[in-house]
């Protein structure tokens, strides 16, 4: 029988509670099965709200006992997940023993077991799944912890903050006490009790004290933690030197676990990792890989600060801490890359950073915000909180932050970060608090308007169109903005955009640019503040008619309609002084060719692409000067997913016929080309994670992937010679990609080889798994690859109660592999219905996400859309669906 519908939770009925928790006791006896927890609070009466009971939520646990001072509670209100109790006076202690059931847990919220071992996941509402709490983020309690365990199988006992004291008990178990001396809402509990091993490293903070740092991890991993221990010590001095900001325990931990819902989790003092962003050697981790876990170290340790020692009030403010945080990995990154590259290449190693996050905006963000679930950074409302752990409330939410700073300048941002924690320190609080610290440390700085973007949902449009007058050397450039409607606002008022612009001559060089009124010229690239629908800003003084270069760095997160020819295009391509803006002509480019390729293909016509655009992509792909790094941003078409949210209606197929014969096409006239490449970016001498061999080795991978599209005879075997004699995974990998995505008669047994070389590292195979899923069919009468996908399905090695392997191999066919999940029979579609049925038994938020698959399918065409109705249908008529899964699916068909 269907489940109820869930509520939905309004950001305008926040309350504070009746009651909150001053200190809390735990005592947990450790089993598999029937693990007990003892819970003893200090409840006080809270001055802030309205008089009311104590109200505790409560999830899938059997309680035992329940004392108030000692006694059982005569005024005592009950349902299935909240308990309501009468008290009088102004201080109670609340005492409750429930019973849990660990290897049940398959939700991986909570307390679960992994490989044996056990672990927890608190955020978003986990904790009241361990023991009965007022389990908000506005409840800031002080935390003490006792574990106990068999020794033998859990010879490591970890918790929040500091360790009091250890001991043996009967029955060959053992305990741990850990105290957390910072208040700390309940999303943020964390324990491990597991057979773990861990690198260890002393360091000295700024200010002189002596930190253990610890990554825990199974013995047989412990030869692949350098990297994250060497990236957790580059955070922390990091937001020394950058903020000021310095670690407040004795210790810090990192624990990687195999079963993971998310990347990683802050937990105090005690961050629980996913394997995918701890484990990192290079045999088995690409430079991507060693990218993202110096990425998510950062994050999670700098939470410490930005969503730990200040949290958010409610979970409507998750942006609060997710977007400001997100924004200082990616300044962290940045800085990371720049510093290696040293001062010749820091400047590009910072625009191939900016560009990979322009890229996750576009590809994963800008389709959000055309959906049924699009909303606000800040949502006004939700049905289910793990639905809101979105692109926008973290990538577009860090975007928002970098306009912040833009505005504001750094200095200007670093004084209201200061302001922020001298304010809130230990505190839960909003967005708007934030920003009024920004403002007021800013001198008043007015950001009133700018609060829309937390505000409004969607992606805003900004027009722009220049006059150039020769009489008076002048150039007016037009600005207008226009955000479209989003579910439940229709219309949108005007937000603060800061536009960086600037002016390239016919020499290709910039303009010093003077604005009208203005004395003198000033810096090549000006900031333009758009706060209005329409604005006008006129330069004077040029000497020349110029091209634009506009939202140089891309300074907001918007759209840009601006009408440029192929000539215009192609001159931005060679001469666009910023990288960003270099690397965006380039995509548009190649977007208007294949768009164009594609449109030709549903009309039954075959084009090639312009000779033009041909010969603007081999100049750049040429040129020497430019960082390869940069080459191979530039040289890589445009994301499928993007692209599709370009079409109207999205056409999957014809848009893979397109990129298919773009790749071929490019692939066969430029052979030589890619082939000269592909020899010199060889880098010679053992493996390095550097920027300057990333770069060399993204561009050489890249050089094999258009040799082998185009089925050239020299490229494949350089693809198949690379693949055998590889000495680390990015080129093993690479190599292996290009047979993949390729019509070699090797691509079958290099995959073969590369599953008997890796058949025990689980992380790997999620590569082997991803790779086969997202596979294109490059000969009409190949086997479909949902039979692959099927097949995959029934090895050892894949498991539905994974969620690594769930994202590698059904998300990867489900939202990177368009044409195929959408196969015009609808085996695809009726395939998603299945495995999101299957998952949402077994865990609620893994299929939430591959629900998510299909939330713009009213964007596809006519043929599409009636073979995927049925089967939102058919999963939102399951029978016990979970509301994380109903509310994607039951917005998705409005």
């Amino acid at each position: 029988m269907k489940t109820e519908h869930a509520p939905t939770i309004a950001r305008a009925d926040y309350r504070p509670l009746s009651w909150t928790v001053e200190r809390i006791d735990l005592h947990f006896q450790l089993d598999p099965t029937a693990t007990v927890v003892t819970n003893r609070m200090v409840c006080v009466r809270n001055p802030a709200a309205e008089p009311g009971p104590i109200r505790l939520w409560g999830e899938a646990q059997e309680r035992l006992a329940l004392t108030v001072d000692g006694a059982v509670p005569q005024g005592l209100r009950e349902n299935a997940t909240l308990l309501e109790i009468d008290v009088e006076g102004e201080r109670a202690v609340v005492e409750i023993r429930s019973r849990i059931d660990p290897k049940a847990n398959t939700t991986l919220s909570g307390l679960y077991l992994s490989s044996g071992g056990f672990f927890t996941q608190c955020e978003a509402e986990g904790f009241r799944r361990i023991t009965w709490f007022p389990d908000r983020p506005d409840v800031m309690a002080r935390y003490t912890v006792t574990l106990e365990a068999d020794r033998a199988s859990c010879p490591v006992l970890l918790s929040n903050g500091n360790l009091l004291e250890t001991g043996e008990l009967p029955g060959g178990r053992h305990y741990a006490r850990w105290e957390d001396p910072f208040p700390k809402p309940s999303y943020l509990f964390a324990l491990v009790a597991a057979d773990l091993v861990a690198l260890e490293r002393e360091v000295e903070t700024a200010s002189g004290r002596k930190v253990l740092l610890q990554v825990w991890v199974a013995a047989a991993d412990i030869d692949r933690v350098e990297h994250a221990m060497d990236s957790l010590v580059h955070s922390m001095r990091w937001d020394e030197e950058t903020f000021g900001l310095e670690l407040d325990l004795d210790r810090f931990m990192i624990v990687a676990v195999a079963d993971f819902n998310m990347g990683a989790m802050e937990n105090k003092g005690l961050n629980i990792f996913n394997t995918k962003f701890v484990l990192a050697k290079p045999d088995t981790a690409t430079d991507i890989d060693y990218e993202n876990v110096e990425s998510v170290v950062a994050h999670e340790y700098f939470h410490n600060w930005t969503g730990n020692r200040v949290t958010c009030r409610d979970w409507f403010q998750l942006t609060l801490k997710e977007g400001l945080t997100v924004f200082r990995d990616q300044q962290f990154s940045a800085d990371m890359l720049a510093r290696a590259a040293g001062p010749e290449g820091a400047a590009s190693a910072r625009a191939v950073k900016r560009i990979d996050d322009v890229r996750v905006l576009r590809a994963a963000q800008f389709p959000e915000d055309a959906g049924p679930m699009a909303h606000p950074i800040r949502p006004d409302s939700y049905q289910e909180i793990n639905n809101f752990y979105t692109a926008t409330v973290y990538e577009k939410g860090a975007e928002v932050i970098r306009m912040l700073h833009t505005l504001l300048g750094p200095e200007g941002f670093r004084n209201g970060m200061d302001l922020y924690f001298s304010y809130h320190d230990g505190q839960a609080v909003t967005c708007d608090d934030f920003v009024e610290a920004m403002s007021e440390a800013n001198n008043g700085f007015d950001l009133d308007q700018f609060m829309r973007w937390y505000s409004q949902a969607g992606t805003p449009r900004v027009g722009a169109r220049g006059e150039w007058n020769a009489a008076d050397a002048s150039y007016t450039l037009t600005l207008t903005q226009h955000t479209p409607p989003t579910p439940g606002q229709d219309d949108k008022l005007p937000l603060v955009i800061p536009v960086a612009v600037g002016l390239i001559g016919p020499d290709g060089k910039d303009m010093p640019l003077q604005f009208d009124g203005e004395k003198q010229a000033g810096p090549t690239t000006r900031l333009l503040t758009l706060t209005e629908a329409e604005q006008r800003f006129r330069f004077i003084g040029l000497a020349a008619e110029p091209v634009p270069s506009l939202l140089r760095g891309f300074s907001a997160p918007v759209i840009l309609d601006v009408e440029e020819n192929d000539a215009r295009l192609g001159f931005r391509m060679a001469h666009d002084a910023d990288p960003c803006n270099r690397w965006d002509a380039a995509q548009r480019y190649a977007e208007r060719v294949i768009l164009a390729l594609a449109r030709a293909h549903a009309e039954g016509r075959v084009e090639q692409a312009p000779a033009a655009f041909v010969a603007a992509f081999r100049a750049l792909l040429t040129d020497a000067t430019l960082d390869p790094a940069f080459r191979a941003q530039a040289a890589a078409l445009p994301g499928e997913a993007y692209l599709l949210e370009r079409m109207a209606p999205a056409d999957p197929a014809a848009l893979r016929a397109a990129l298919i014969g773009l790749m071929r096409e490019l692939g066969e006239s430029l052979a030589a080309d890619w082939l000269a490449l592909f020899e010199s970016m060889q880098v010679p001498g053992p493996y390095r994670y550097h920027p300057a061999d990333a770069g060399r080795r993204a561009l050489a991978n890249l050089a094999l992937r258009y040799l082998a599209a185009a089925g050239d005879a020299a490229g494949l075997g350089h693809a198949q010679a690379a693949f055998e004699r590889a000495g680390n995974m990015t080129e093993r990998f690479g190599a292996l990609a290009a047979l993949v995505q390729s019509t070699s008669p090797a691509r079958d047994a290099a995959l073969a080889a590369f599953q008997a070389r890796y058949r025990d590292d689980a992380l790997v195979l999620d590569k082997w798994f991803a790779l086969q899923a997202g596979a294109w069919r490059w000969q009409a009468d190949s086997a479909p690859t949902l039979e692959r996908v099927r097949a995959l399905m029934n090895d050892a090695a894949f498991s539905l109660a994974n969620p690594n392997k769930v994202y590698a191999l059904l998300g990867t066919f489900f939202r990177a592999n368009a044409a195929e999940f959408h196969a015009a029979d609808g085996s695809g579609h009726a395939f998603w219905a299945d495995q999101v049925i299957a998952l949402n038994a077994k865990n609620p938020q893994v299929a939430a996400r591959m629900a998510r698959a299909l939330e713009n399918w009213k964007r596809y065409t006519p043929a599409l859309q009636a073979s995927i109705r049925p089967q939102l249908e058919r999963v939102l008529a399951a029978a016990g669906l979970s509301p994380d899964v109903e509310e994607v699916v039951g917005k998705a068909l409005g």
